[in-house]
């Protein structure tokens, strides 16, 4: 049975479509927005047709049929300086996290993804709690997905090397980067003092395969694009390292160069096919404005 939304009673702005078109299509045509606003619009579930919320770029208008806009700018039920819901429906939500809060409770009481969730869907009363998918470290930032159902977690974790298809990161290392774009590939394996090596080969670990792309650079530092063809533990880290160009404030595998005082992590792209639904589902953020401001 689907639930009511229990969200705050949302404002709507109606209109009447004329033509035959897709969603998409006529959104653009209509809104006096951007292609990513409008896209994030439908994602956040904030566009109906004849009352019924539609979510799919391509559902296919008639004339007549009503299109409703939601107004509302942000889900004022939420509030926490660590974390930020990008998207959220019934089977799912995707955050932003920000540096200093862990993914989920690690046997002690400082903050964790999981509780700030599981407070927000106890406050609006949604039946539901936070399931861990994937984690970030306490010291990196950025996208990640939490299940809101049990079912909707096996689903992620049992496909989700299919279910994932784009997983970016962006991150100031240490040092000019020789080579515009390469990758880089060995095995990841922790050692007694759950410190993660590499070894170009075989050592009983999980192989691992990155792959990197230049954005900008000066003398001092280069920010560096990073997509992963695998998600081992730590492995940007320990692959910026392999290089010769750690990222910037690794305090475990980095050289002491900490221009902004955190680790210069940040997971920016999140593409995935919905579990359920099995639509694409696209999630970008700005690369944080402080490593920006260190190529000016």
């Amino acid at each position: 049975m689907i639930r009511k939304n229990p969200y705050k009673e949302e404002k709507y702005k109606h209109y009447r479509v004329a033509e035959p078109a897709s969603l998409l299509e006529w959104l653009l045509a209509n809104l006096k927005e951007s292609k990513s606003k409008v896209k994030a619009t439908l994602q956040n579930r904030g566009i109906k047709v004849n009352s019924k919320c539609v979510t799919q770029f391509d559902y296919q208008l008639k004339a007549g049929d009503k299109v409703s806009v939601s107004k509302s700018k942000k889900n004022d039920q939420f509030h926490s300086r660590y974390v930020k819901i990008v998207y959220e429906d019934r089977f799912l939500v995707v955050v932003e996290k920000n540096v200093g809060i862990l993914s989920m409770a690690a046997g002690h009481t400082s903050p964790n993804v999981k509780k700030v969730l599981d407070d927000y869907f106890h406050k609006t009363r949604q039946k539901c709690t936070a399931h861990v998918v994937h984690r970030l470290d306490r010291d990196t930032s950025g996208l990640m997905i939490y299940a809101k159902d049990m079912q909707t977690e096996q689903l992620l974790e049992r496909d989700w090397h299919n279910i994932v298809y784009d997983r970016r990161y962006v991150a100031v290392v240490s040092g000019e980067m020789e080579d515009d774009e390469g990758t880089i590939a060995n095995w990841l394996k922790d050692n007694k003092s759950y410190v993660t090596y590499s070894s170009p080969v075989d050592n009983g670990g999980r192989y691992a395969v990155t792959h990197f792309r230049v954005l900008d650079r000066t003398v001092s530092h280069s920010l560096v694009e990073y997509r992963l063809e695998t998600g081992r533990k730590n492995q940007i880290r320990v692959h910026s390292a392999d290089m010769g160009h750690p990222v910037c404030g690794d305090i475990k595998y980095g050289n002491g160069d900490d221009p902004l005082h955190r680790l210069c992590l940040h997971a920016y792209v999140l593409c995935f096919y919905h579990p359920v639904t099995h639509q694409r589902m696209e999630f970008e953020t700005p690369v944080p404005t402080n490593f920006r401001h260190l190529f000016k």
